[in-house]
This record gives structure tokens, C-alpha cells and sequence, in this order.
């Protein structure tokens, strides 16, 4: 029998989902805070819930995709809880991005109640989203991510990386390399542009090199065409640097590369929360002026 699903939080990440979890063959009843942002995906075949706690009544599966801890929390457990409406033996797969102790205090409430869990934060942006090619961090017991895999398949590769919280460790794993690598090929472009070489023509070198990365290839021509609608937004990353740092702090690590460049962002963020995280190039610019990779002009958000 094909599980019901529950998808709450329906934003960049989560309409497209959301349409792969249709095309898939499940049934999905969709909540978000911003009903107008559900009508494409009720076009689609997708039930509209008025509440979270209506959406998840009948669900087999809750998946939460949303904007951060507090967020989650509030919507499971604040007034109405939506967990309160989650039956016995149902699945939450909370695919937002959250701190590790968070994830495992979440799993234990729920488990409480008689409710499984599994925290699996997600990397790829809108264009895996929109693909399902994104990269699931899963952590949670291997039964329950057992049953989570049809699920999972519609949206993209999972893995599962350890117990409650260990996906969410993943996932911050995942954002200090990006953070970092967006850093580097921003400098190595502004470098290049500012010494007098081609900046697209030394991307172009350098791509099957060793320095070659995903960052590079698309982060690299986003900053080249100078066009930063959000893709993942520079506030988003300073949320999940600075869980980064948290985290680490709480291991008693020291990561000086994740802090520079969680200032580098905090500073972008200031000006252009909404400006996509590669927009990193601008803050670089913005302390080396007059140095500027092109002479396109800027594509922004608004």
C-alpha cells in the first residue's frame, strides 16, 4: 500500500519536492504557512490542508522542510502541536536544516508518543530539488530509513551516516565545505580578474583539475555572469555557519576556515540576505574595490 504523506513547508525547496513525491505516485496533503504558495502543487494533484495538525491527521509520513529549528519545533510541538494529530507508528522525516541536538531532542519527544524519526537534511539546492538528484544525510534507526527509502528514491540519493542527529551533522559537514569553496573560487576569480587574466578562461582551466568542484562549475559561472537570484540564500548560510561553529564550539574544536568565511557571509548577509550565497564575490569586491570579476551588470533578487 502506498503511504500517505504529510508535507509541511512548501518554499524554494519544498514545492519541487513536493511535485517529485506527485509524479512518484503518493498521495501528499501539503501545508505552508503562506497558503498562495500551495495552489501550484493543488493544480498538481495535492491536498490543501488549512493547519499543519489537519495535514498530518491521516498521514503515514510527515515530511517537515523548514526554515529552521525553532521553526520545526514550533510547528511539532508549539500550540496546536501537530504532533498531537500524528497517529501512532507514523514517520516524521525532517528534512530541514537544524542543529544535531535539536534533530535528537525532536526524536526523543516524538518517540514519546509512539512516533519514529528520522532527521534527513538535504544538499543539491532548487535544481536537485527540482531534479531529484538531491543528496539525502540521513540519521536515525536503519529500520525506519528502511522504510523511508521509496520516499527518498523520488527525491534524490540517501544515505543513511548514523543514529538521531547524525544527519544533521552531515549537513553541516556539507555547508562548511560549501561555504569554504565558495570563499576560494570567489578569491581565485577576483585574483585572476584583478592580475589581468581572463577569470572565465582560468575557470575553464582549472575545471578537471584538482581543483575542480560543483563549486566551481556552477557557483564559479553564476559569479562570471554575475547573476545571484537565490539559488540558497546568504542568510541561510550564515544560519547554518553559525550552527557550524556552534556545534564545533560544543566539541571544543577550533575551525578557523569556517570562521573567517562565517564572517565573510554574516557581512553579505547584512546587506543582501536574500542575495544568493554565491553573491560572496560582492563582499569580496565591495574590500578590494575597484577590483570586479566582468563588467556584467549585477542580477539581483527584488
Amino acid at each position: 500500500m502506498t503511504e500517505r504523506i504529510a508535507f509541511l513547508g512548501i518554499g524554494l525547496m519544498g514545492a519541487p519536492m513536493t511535485a517529485n513525491l506527485l509524479k512518484a505516485g503518493f498521495p501528499v496533503t501539503v501545508w505552508n504557512r503562506t497558503p498562495a504558495k500551495t495552489e501550484p502543487l493543488k493544480a498538481q494533484g495535492a491536498t490543501v490542508a488549512p493547519s499543519a495538525a489537519e495535514a498530518v491527521r491521516n498521514a503515514d509520513i510527515i515530511i517537515t522542510m523548514l526554515t529552521n529549528g525553532p521553526a520545526v519545533e514550533d510547528v511539532l510541538f508549539g500550540r496546536p502541536k501537530a504532533a498531537d494529530a500524528i497517529h501512532k507508528r507514523a514517520l516524521v522525516i525532517d528534512m530541514s536544516s537544524i542543529p544535531p541536538a535539536t534533530a535528537r531532542s525532536n526524536a526523543q519527544r516524538l518517540a514519546a508518543l509512539g512516533i519514529a524519526h528520522i532527521d534527513a537534511p538535504v544538499s543539491g539546492g532548487t535544481g536537485g530539488a527540482r531534479d531529484g538528484k538531491l543528496v539525502i544525510m540521513a540519521g536515525g534507526k536503519a529500520e525506519d530509513f528502511a522504510r523511508a527509502q521509496p520516499v527518498f528514491t523520488a527525491l534524490g540519493r540517501p544515505t543513511l551516516v548514523g543514529p538521531s542527529g547524525a544527519g544533521q551533522l552531515a549537513k553541516l559537514c556539507n555547508q562548511a565545505i560549501v561555504g569554504i569553496t565558495i570563499g576560494a573560487v570567489a578569491e581565485a576569480l577576483l585574483l585572476a580578474a584583478a592580475g589581468g587574466a581572463d577569470p572565465a578562461a582560468v575557470r575553464q582551466a582549472l575545471i578537471g583539475g584538482f581543483a575542480d568542484s560543483r563549486i566551481l562549475q556552477e557557483h564559479g559561472q553564476r559569479m562570471l555572469n554575475r547573476r545571484f537570484l537565490p539559488g540558497f540564500a546568504a542568510a541561510n548560510q550564515v544560519k547554518d555557519l553559525d550552527t557550524v561553529l556552534d556545534t564545533a564550539r560544543d566539541a571544543k574544536l577550533s575551525l578557523p576556515l569556517a570562521e573567517r568565511v562565517t564572517g565573510l557571509f554574516q557581512d553579505l548577509a547584512a546587506f543582501g540576505p536574500g542575495y544568493d550565497h554565491s553573491a560572496l564575490l560582492l563582499e569580496l569586491e565591495k574590500r578590494n574595490a575597484p577590483a570586479r570579476v566582468g563588467t556584467a551588470p549585477d542580477t539581483l533578487p527584488g
